[in-house]
């Protein structure tokens, strides 16, 4: 038997603690959310008196009334707009304006470029919530509180600092000879971003496109201080958050609400995965 054979499985036996260790962090995560799933469909009833993995043992243990009572109830219907109007404009508004700034910090050249990339990504170590008093204010002032404008941007100024410097990392890999070949062609710095960075970077891009996203959507401390909380504008974490408070014992309704808030970013990360993965495998890479 040649030596190469021999190898296979002693290689596989290493590996074996690695994928053990997968599984159980796999399974930490996902047990959890497959029981509050299966809670979301039983009635009010056996949600309070049993457990939801008996809920297998008996056929007719399930409900659609605990979404219909979220959706039309409590407001869910609603606040799902909402939540996509407050994080879709966000998102697009933060990844182009991230790529435009990290386009510049990594090939243009000019006088206290390293400052500027360094004082950025200083700004990651910010906490959020010494910055949100005077940024009240101002917007106070100018009359942006209580609407999306006001909340995109919040996230915009939140979220650039990390949008920055994942992009930059990623464009500095860029190879010179691309920028190179271009500026011999007579291409401008702006043909050069739309035509030849934008299009070599969607990975980077989807990436950054799917942390905002998740981020913007789970949000609660920003989109509850400069939205105010009313119900008219309120997105989904503000109203679970207000169902928390007012239903206490309603656990069925509360398990319903929490799938419901759920499903758009898990639905937004299975489409863009690949994307996700060749994004964060390329921005590890040193080029």
């Amino acid at each position: 038997m040649s030596r190469s054979r021999l190898a296979v499985p002693s290689i596989r036996l290493r590996r074996l603690p690695v994928h053990l260790t997968v599984l159980v962090i796999a399974a930490i995560w996902l047990i959890p959310v497959v029981g509050l799933t299966v809670s979301s469909f039983r009635p009010a009833l056996s949600v309070a008196t049993t457990g939801w993995w008996k809920s297998f043992a008996l056929p007719g243990d399930y409900t659609l009334e605990n979404y219909s009572n979220a959706l039309d109830n409590n407001g869910l219907g609603l606040s799902l707009f909402n939540s996509l109007a407050a994080t879709v404009p966000a998102t697009v508004l933060t990844v182009t304006v991230a790529a435009a700034a990290a386009y510049g910090l990594a090939c243009m050249k000019f006088r206290f470029r390293n400052s500027v990339l360094l004082l950025t990504v200083g700004l990651l170590i910010v906490p959020i919530q010494i910055t949100l008093v005077p940024l009240l204010k101002i917007f106070n002032s100018l009359g942006l509180t209580g609407s999306f404008l006001g909340l995109w941007l919040a996230h915009l100024g939140y979220s650039l600092p990390f949008g920055i410097y994942l992009l930059h990392k990623f464009f500095s890999q860029l190879p010179r000879d691309l920028f190179e070949a271009a500026a011999m062609d007579g291409a401008s710095a702006t043909q050069v971003f739309f035509q030849i960075v934008l299009p070599v970077s969607r990975p980077a891009l989807a990436s950054l496109a799917i942390f905002e996203f998740v981020w913007n959507w789970n949000d609660l401390l920003t989109a509850l201080i400069f939205l105010g909380g009313f119900r008219e504008v309120a997105p989904m974490t503000v109203t679970v958050s207000n169902m928390v408070a007012s239903r206490g014992n309603g656990w069925e309704v509360l398990t319903a609400a929490a799938v419901l808030s759920m499903v758009v970013p898990m639905a937004m990360f299975i489409a863009m995965q690949k994307h996700f993965v060749r994004g964060m495998l390329a921005g590890s890479t040193t080029g």
